[in-house]
């Protein structure tokens, strides 16, 4: 089945103007291809796929242009005609499943009534079909997930209720709209092997949606990038990785940490290419491997770095600390058993050094992470901040002592509060601990932190809701600084940002712990993000560490099967970029 769009446009209405959010975009979907389109959020790419599927609200959108499945006009169907076009015929999986899932309706319900309403299936046969799909999908125990709910499944296998529900009609057509954000890369990988193999079997075509050209390259044969509602590149995969024309592009390309390149700094699209005040990009025309000549970190600083830190008594030190959980059943909900989830983790983290903790979702990373600030309050072992040993400490001093140990949590949005502008957010720890003297010492400190971060000043009587993921990012950072921290733990604070503003991030919170001599924990389930920003290197494996030392030496030779499987997950790990790997 044969998709075509050709100058497809669709514009919302704001106030008295239009804003075009996609713009004369054309292209040709083959039987059995994948086509990866790729760009920030922002830049028109999901718009594209609702535009397709005729989601969008067309009170507030106007869609023009053509949208043609085998030959037959979509944007003229009547919405009766187009509904049996959805599932039927095209298949679409969503970006955050906990959002797309009713949370109280059970998987297998939401799967099967989908069934029941296109494939007129009985309620018995819908459910076959449903248990089907979940091993299909290779769903564990997919009796039990078809009674489950939401929110007692994980990411990934949210992920592939969702993907069985978007077959369950037997689409010939899949669209796939950020399917493996903020998921772990052996998850991610696993996804994107399912929705090949899935299509493989079932002659099907893909258009699979990302910000991440190391994703697409695992996955399409074509691909179209995307800025500002334009289509600006468009070629074969392989062409667009050996020989990216558009400085865009190489801006998207170059902004992914490299495996195989120490940098000091991350290249960002600004570096490839700028924009004037009439809109029309101007491009530097350096290559991907000018600009990392230009941020790169040699081998003599790093030693001369590391010879400096490791000098130092350390600031914390973590000794034999256990986190345990016990698991209650039975009717008299008695302890039967315990989950380990931190179990006799022991080290030493030195002022001014990032130590990187990298493994899976479940390892025990969040958990020791809120261990050592005690929000989870350990089982046994020992916290020794500034030589102080800190698990002893009654609950009025630990809460002094966190104005020297904060934490930056994964979702920004659910830590601010929506009600707080983000100026009071920022704001109000100075107030709780009397910082900076009066109102008036503290709204100006609001204001260079702000601008410290790259905020405007008229940010400050914003709500949380009016900004980007990169800028709500950017807005905890500031709250974490304004209580003069030593000690920051950075909690997967970059896993959910487009590849783009993630580099923006890492630069930012570089930046800040040479400014301030900052000592970070940056917790992450991607080992290249944490091979880029940190010292030293831990892989955590349920609850213990596996192994750590020098991220160079662990990416390089592993040797632990768990490590190995880390870095083999890596999207678009080990493919060149002419000479350069990305």
């Amino acid at each position: 089945m044969s998709l075509k769009v050709d100058r497809l446009q669709v514009s919302f209405k704001t106030g008295n103007k239009d804003f075009y959010a996609v713009k004369e975009v054309s292209f040709k979907l083959e039987p059995g291809k994948v086509l990866g389109i790729v760009g920030e959020s922002g830049s028109g790419k999901s718009v594209t796929s609702l535009a397709i599927m005729r989601l969008l609200d067309e009170e507030r959108a106007e869609i023009s242009g053509n949208i043609s499945l085998n030959n037959k006009e979509l944007l003229e169907l009547p919405e009766a005609e187009m509904r049996s076009y959805r599932g039927n015929r095209m298949g679409m999986i969503f970006q955050e499943p906990m959002t797309s899932l009713n949370p109280v309706l059970t998987c297998g319900y939401q799967v099967a009534e989908a069934i029941q309403l296109h494939l007129k299936a009985s309620k018995k046969e819908a459910k076959s079909k449903t248990i089907s799909l979940f091993k299909e999908v290779q769903l564990p125990r997919p009796e039990a997930i078809f009674d489950s709910y939401p929110h007692q499944i994980s990411g990934g296998q949210k992920q592939r209720v969702m993907i069985a529900m978007a077959l369950s009609c037997n689409p010939e057509i899949l669209i796939a709209d950020e399917p493996t954000t903020a998921l772990d890369v052996t998850v991610q990988k696993s996804i994107l092997e399912l929705l090949l193999r899935i299509k493989n079997e079932r002659n099907s075509s893909l258009i699979f949606i990302s910000h991440d050209l190391g994703v697409i390259r695992e996955i399409a044969d074509e691909v179209l990038v995307m800025y500002k509602g334009r289509i600006v590149e468009q070629a074969a995969t392989e062409t667009i990785f050996l020989n990216p024309q558009h400085p865009y592009t190489k801006g998207l390309l170059a902004c992914r940490p490299s495996p195989q390149v120490q940098l000091y700094k991350l290249p960002v699209i600004s570096d490839f290419l700028k924009v004037d005040q009439q809109g029309e990009i101007q491009s530097s025309n350096l290559t991907i491997q000018e600009i990392r000549e230009r941020y790169a970190l040699t081998e003599d600083e790093k030693k001369q770095r590391h010879k400096k830190l490791y000098e130092q008594e350390p600031l914390l030190q973590i000794k034999n600390l256990n986190t345990w959980f016990p698991i209650k059943k039975g009717f008299l909900q008695r302890p039967s058993e315990v989950v380990k989830a931190v179990n006799n983790i022991s080290f030493k983290v030195f002022p001014g050094e990032t130590l990187g903790l990298v493994g899976e979702s479940g390892c025990g990373k969040t958990t020791l992470g809120r261990s050592i600030l005690r929000l989870i309050e350990p089982t046994s072992g020992k916290i020794i901040f500034k030589g102080q040993e800190i698990l002893s400490l009654p609950a009025n001093e630990m809460r002094r002592l966190r104005k020297k140990m904060q934490l930056i949590f994964q979702d920004p949005y659910s830590s601010l509060n929506p009600k707080l502008t983000v100026g009071n957010a920022i704001l109000e720890p100075m107030e709780v601990h009397q910082l900076y003297g009066n109102p008036q010492q503290r709204k100006k400190k609001v204001l260079e932190l702000l601008d410290r971060v790259n905020l405007l000043p008229e940010h400050f009587n914003r709500y949380p809701h009016e900004f980007s993921g990169g800028q709500r990012q950017r807005i905890v950072i500031a709250r974490a600084l304004a209580l003069q921290p030593e000690f920051l733990i950075c909690d997967e604070s970059v896993s959910a940002l487009d590849v783009s503003v993630q580099a923006q991030v890492l630069n930012l919170l570089k930046e800040l712990q040479r400014e301030f001599n900052l000592t970070y924990i940056f917790i992450s389930h991607d080992l290249s993000v944490v091979k880029h920003i940190a010292d030293r290197m831990m892989v955590m494996n349920k609850g213990e560490i596996v192994e750590k030392g020098d991220p160079d030496q662990i990416y390089h030779h592993p040797k632990e099967a768990y490590t190995k499987k880390l870095i083999a997950s890596i999207p678009g790990s080990g493919f060149s970029l002419g000479e350069t790997q990305i």
